[in-house]
């Protein structure tokens, strides 16, 4: 019997092709950083020189009066109204410079004066006087800070009652995600960094804060991660051709065309690029959900079966993977249909004919979104699952052809699982830490 059983040697052997692979991702992924850290000089040259501040107030009381009628006001048929009733808002200001003031201002036209009772908390927008123009007080919005809070409050609950101190990481990963996309991504896009290499850099680097502050430092996990920056790989790719090929500007909405004027990219070149950076970071979270499931699907596969062969783990992994492709198709193009539900019932009132209307410049970068997005989750799946067959499988040989030592033949043999879960330590052996019966 050796003295000496290789088991912790030939085991490292997987850590160090995973590390392999992983390293030069990781760091790409710091040098990305680096390069494209932002310095804060931002582009936006198209804002108006005007002090704007944004106080919280609590209404004190509403009157509704008879006002003459705007574009606002607008009729089905097009006309406008002469008189339309309206809602003048007294409120106190509580925060900022100016708390303890009383100031009125005119709510929307969409707001009735029985939808803002006394008690009610809105957002005012301040003016701040000039040499030229005098203080101007206006209705900005609802203050919704409270119940979101609690929205919030309550999903963090839920999380950590459920899923324990992996929702708690979970929780922490979320939220360190949101940092890095509005401390490094949101400054360097507004710098005019390329958008592209923004949206990889930061998603591979959410991915590994993610990944493993949630789920821990594993060869599961890293298989799931490898998986992952395969799918972000791919989606860019496909971004780029969709772009491209689609003609998409990124100025389809009124958004991107004011954002176009504010940072004088009305070439359209660098919104095309902002599109690719959205393409980029709104996979993240669903390729993020079924690299992990396939992984540890596959694990608890082998775990199952510990005589499943790579192929077999593969085949009963994609089996899960095309329930969870299905399920997850249904949930992307149902939470859009969802979101652009107003924009669905505009454009049938207009009666435009389908295929222009799904050709129109916001419906056609939605769907190229979507779409690329899409093959990228699935193309995701099998890479993620075969990634993590070969790893699990070699994990386990490894482990068996330490348990044998080189007593039992020559580094790379390796014995069939079955044989040695049937073989145990006999009267005249001592039973080591890596035989199967002391697992």
């Amino acid at each position: 019997m050796s003295e000496h059983p290789p088991a912790p040697v030939q085991m490292s052997r997987t850590t160090a092709i995973l590390l392999a692979v992983l390293l030069p991702l990781g760091t790409l992924t710091v040098v990305g950083l680096m390069a494209l850290w932002p310095t804060g000089e931002r582009l936006v040259t198209g804002i108006v020189d005007v002090e704007t501040e944004y106080p919280t107030a609590v209404v004190e009381t509403t009157v509704a009066e008879t006002c003459a009628g705007t574009g606002e006001d607008r009729r089905a048929d097009g006309s406008i109204p002469g008189e339309v009733a309206c809602t003048l808002v007294t409120a106190q200001v509580d925060t900022g410079d100016a708390a303890g003031r009383t100031v009125e201002v005119w709510a929307p036209a969409t707001v009735r004066a029985d939808e803002v009772p006394a008690g009610t908390r809105i957002v005012l927008a301040r003016y701040v006087a000039t040499a030229d123009e005098p203080e101007v007080w206006a209705w900005q919005d609802f203050a919704r800070g409270i119940p979101l809070t609690a929205l919030a409050v309550a999903f963090a609950v839920v999380v950590t009652a459920v899923a324990g101190f992996r929702g708690i990481r979970a929780l922490i990963g979320l939220a360190l995600a949101f940092v890095v996309i509005a401390v490094f991504m949101i400054p360097a896009l507004l710098e005019g960094r390329d958008p592209l290499m923004v949206g990889l850099t930061g998603s591979s680097a959410i991915m590994f804060v993610v990944l493993y502050l949630a789920h821990g430092f594993s060869r599961r996990t890293t298989a799931a991660l490898l998986g992952t920056m395969a799918g972000l790989g791919v989606t860019a790719v496909l971004g780029v051709v969709a772009a491209h090929t689609a003609r998409l500007t990124g100025i389809s909405t009124e958004e991107g065309y004011r954002l176009a004027m504010l940072t004088g990219n009305l070439d359209g070149q660098a919104l095309r690029g902002l599109f690719l950076c959205g393409v980029v970071l709104a996979g993240l979270g669903v390729l993020n959900d079924v690299t992990i499931t396939q992984a540890s699907a596959v694990w608890e596969l082998r775990a199952a079966d510990p005589n499943a062969t790579r192929t077999d783990l593969f085949k009963g992994g994609m089996r899960i993977g095309r329930d969870h492709i299905a399920s997850t198709v249904y949930t992307i193009a149902f939470a859009y249909a969802g979101a652009a539900l107003p924009i669905l019932l505009l454009l049938n009132i207009y009666q435009m004919p389908l295929g222009q209307t799904l050709g129109s410049g916001e419906f056609a970068e939605e769907i190229a979104r979507t779409l690329v997005g899409s093959i990228g989750l699935v193309l995701a799946i099998p890479l993620t699952t075969a990634i993590a067959a070969l790893v699990v499988t070699r994990e386990a040989a490894l482990q068996d052809q330490g348990a044998h030592g080189h007593g039992h033949g020559h580094a790379g043999f390796t014995a069939p699982a079955a044989q040695v879960q049937q073989t145990a330590p006999g009267p005249d052996r001592q039973a080591r830490p890596g035989d199967p019966d002391q697992r």
